[in-house]
């Protein structure tokens, strides 16, 4: 990839402009829609998700299992983590075995590339947006850029380095992380597991083109750490007082906030004012049985209350309209966003990340030595965990009252709000 082949958009610094967004525009836009659920419809949808969507008493998957479910009385949302993350469902594709899912929440731009490099068919079907009573409510520069129109996005963030500002002052360039003050001060995440890792690794890219592998190997000589998986850097290490620095999101204030924690250890860093921006997506699997209520899912997740509650259980930007939102101060306040956001396309990515990826692996190739990984084996995602071997071991809850364990997946999302004890985070 050449320096800088990346799109940057204009951003403010802060969301505080939204506070004030009033009413929204269209007072019945929000009414469930008026058609049926299909006659195929058993009234049971099954979501496949990473960890942190799922898990604890405040997490967005609990509210919007039981929100679904108060507007739609016959339907039932049951949620299921695989260990493996996408990958599982890779490979019960190859396998041509049943996917055991209807609908996938929290896709990638990048986990979608590797999916299709990996498939000759579709894992996701294309959707029929005219069917979807909200679409027009989001975004215009929140797109995927999929040639198959196979996912809504749903929200979006901002990977960043998360400071403690009672230890150092914050880095303000990526050079930054490499001078001695900085040195054994920095987490990151494997970026075959992790989504904010991944993000991180390609902003890398994206500012030094072929010389990021150089860079990576100037960060590991300075001290800088690898843990396998978001919730191993945050909530083991970081908020352990492992390091004093962690890759992370430019929203961990939120959850910061709501876990009651110092926001002296929760200082935002957007390297040369900027932020990788990593956008989730909501897509329904190919042969779904139950397509009818993956629509109603679907648009049911772009619903005005949904996109504020997922905001700020889940520590993400909306991806509707600011017009359609009343979001409220304990979002605004703390939720940053860079001055220009950095990404790379689906079209960009494709054809190139494995080769980034395993360029990567090779400047870690001695503190990874007893990892098992294979990159032929990994489908990246929130935190994949490799290794699927089309087996039934996910982790479910099939009721309205999710809990789901913290298996593979790990996008970071959910900020701050992380539990302590958390074994892992999407």
């Amino acid at each position: 990839m050449r320096r800088r082949a990346f799109v940057r958009g204009a951003g403010g610094a802060t969301l505080a402009s939204l506070a004030g967004a009033g009413c929204l525009e269209r007072e019945n836009d929000d009414d469930p829609p008026e058609e049926d659920l299909d006659e195929e419809d058993d009234g049971t949808l099954r979501v496949a998700t990473y960890s942190s969507m799922v898990r604890g008493e405040e997490s967005a998957g609990r509210w919007i299992a039981e929100a679904f479910q108060t507007e739609f009385p016959d339907a039932e949302i049951v949620w299921t983590v695989p260990d493996a993350g996408i990958d599982h469902f890779v490979q019960r594709a190859r396998l041509d075995a049943d996917l055991g899912a209807d609908v996938y929440l929290g896709l990638t731009a990048a986990q979608l590339v590797r999916v299709d490099e990996a498939l000759e068919g579709r894992l996701f079907e294309s959707l029929e947006r005219d069917r979807l009573e909200r679409d027009g409510r989001i975004r215009d520069d929140l797109e995927f850029d999929d040639p198959f129109e196979r996912v809504v996005p749903f929200d979006t963030g901002y990977v960043s380095v998360v400071y403690d500002e009672t230890e150092l002052d914050g880095p303000e360039s990526f050079d930054d992380l490499l001078d001695p003050a900085f040195e054994d001060g920095l987490l990151v995440q494997d970026p075959r597991r992790s989504d904010p890792g991944r993000a991180f690794l390609l902003w890398t890219v994206a500012e030094y083109g072929d010389g990021f592998v150089d860079y990576w190997r100037a960060l590991r000589d300075n001290g800088a750490a690898v843990s396998d998986r978001w919730t191993e850097s945050y909530v083991d290490g970081y908020l352990e007082g492992e390091r004093p620095m962690v890759v992370s999101y430019s929203t961990d204030r939120v959850g910061a906030v709501a876990a009651d924690r110092s926001l002296e250890r929760h200082q935002v860093a957007m390297l040369d004012g900027r932020g990788y921006e990593s956008r989730e997506g909501v897509a329904v699997f190919e042969g779904t049985e139950r397509p009818g209520l993956a629509y109603q899912f679907v648009d049911f997740l772009l619903s005005s209350d949904v996109q504020v509650e997922i905001a700020v259980r889940n520590a993400q930007f909306p991806a509707v309209e600011r017009d359609y939102l009343e979001l409220g101060a304990e979002f605004t306040t703390y939720a940053r966003e860079p001055e220009e956001t950095v990404r790379f396309t689906y079209d960009e990515l494709r054809g190139n990340l494995d080769d980034v990826m395993a360029a990567w692996v090779d400047v870690w190739e001695e503190e990874l030595e007893d990892d098992d990984v294979e990159l032929d084996d990994v489908v990246t995602d929130e935190g994949d965990d490799p290794g699927a071997n089309g087996s039934d071991d996910t982790e479910t809850n099939e009721s309205a009252d999710p809990d789901a364990t913290d298996a593979g997946d790990d996008s970071g999302t959910g900020g701050a709000t992380a539990t302590d004890d958390a074994d892992d985070e999407p």
